[in-house]
């Protein structure tokens, strides 16, 4: 039984990807810093159900703490490190941008060295569609030029893509990089445009739609990110043209969806119309994402399955389930 190690395993993918993990005879050790940027309930709701589980452990510890990381590699013998934790959101970096730095710097920099002094099989961690910035070329391809963030979470994420590209070259650790495309589902991130619509559509609040509600984004269901990220397990990066055991694919649903349509949808599912209010495009933001999968197509037979009208049903069922009672 091979075991692995999710940070951020208390997170919203982290979770579903622990539990899929599980379910497949894998040993899971998961960690999170458990803090509050969102609801700590969710959080907690999420560890319940991975605890249900035998081949399941988890350890209160931040990344940005070397020393309890070390702690915990010199504990264990990982076959396989999958890096989630770390600071999210766009808007929220504008505000406090300490915490991103601290998480996604220096925490990525510990995991680095933590499989640097104990050698893994593999290495994958999550990077962001956001590091394309205002790419003009779409859909967005890995080989694009992603030097021109527009945000400081964009800007880390760029970070630990160099920074594992110099340690799989200097250390020869196997790395992949994970562009994840908006994330959406079940036990999602309550900070999400997707999550506080429908929160607000409820309960009868104002939403906010920038740039008029003419923005796009690459929406991708959860469990097919997933089911991605679970067949990349033991996709070992084979050497770039430099000789270094790097790669970097693209995780999303190869179709962007308008903001607006999005409302719609949910506007359908409740059975209520959204205040709208319109506002100009926010610092920070881009106008569009659009993956190009075709090579983690070709690599593992990806092909997302999960339309945003399927999806959104079935987050909202959850939603209205697991907010009843609370």
């Amino acid at each position: 039984m091979e075991k692995v190690l999710i940070t951020g395993g208390a997170g919203f993918i982290g979770f579903h990807l622990s539990k899929k993990l599980l379910e497949n005879n894998y040993f899971v050790v998961a960690i999170d810093n458990m803090n509050d940027y969102y609801d700590v309930d969710l959080k907690k709701a999420r560890l319940d159900i991975l605890k249900e589980y035998k081949n399941f452990s988890f350890y209160k510890i931040d990344i940005s703490n070397k020393s309890d990381l070390l702690d915990l590699f010199a504990d264990n013998k990982f076959d396989i490190v999958i890096n989630l934790a770390a600071q999210a959101g766009v808007r929220y970096s504008i505000d406090h941008p300490d915490s991103y730095i601290f998480s996604n710097i220096v925490g990525f920099f510990n995991i680095l060295e933590c499989c640097r002094i104990y050698p893994v099989k593999h290495l994958l961690f999550a990077s962001s569609s956001s590091i394309y910035g205002k790419n003009n070329s779409i859909p967005y391809k890995t080989n694009d030029n992603v030097d021109k963030p527009v945000s400081l979470y964009a800007a880390t994420k760029k970070s630990d893509e160099l920074m594992a590209y110099a340690y799989s070259n200097l250390y020869n650790i196997k790395v992949t990089a994970l562009r994840f495309f908006s994330v959406y589902g079940p036990y999602g991130r309550p900070d999400m445009a997707y999550f506080s619509f429908t929160n607000n559509i409820i309960n009868n609040k104002e939403i906010k739609l920038f740039n008029n509600g003419d923005m796009y984004r690459d929406f991708t269901y959860v469990l097919d990110v997933v089911e991605a990220v679970y067949r990349l397990l033991d996709k070992i990066p084979l050497k770039d043209g430099l000789g270094v055991y790097y790669k970097v694919y693209n995780i999303g649903n190869n179709n962007p969806v308008k903001i607006s349509y999005l409302v719609e949808i949910l506007e359908k599912e409740l059975g209520k119309k959204a205040n709208i209010k319109y506002l100009p495009m926010q610092p920070g933001e881009v106008y569009q994402t659009y993956a190009d999968i075709s090579e983690i197509k070709k690599d593992i037979s990806f092909v997302p399955n999960t339309s945003i009208e399927d999806g959104l049903h079935q987050f909202v069922k959850w939603y209205e389930e697991f907010y009843k009672e609370r």
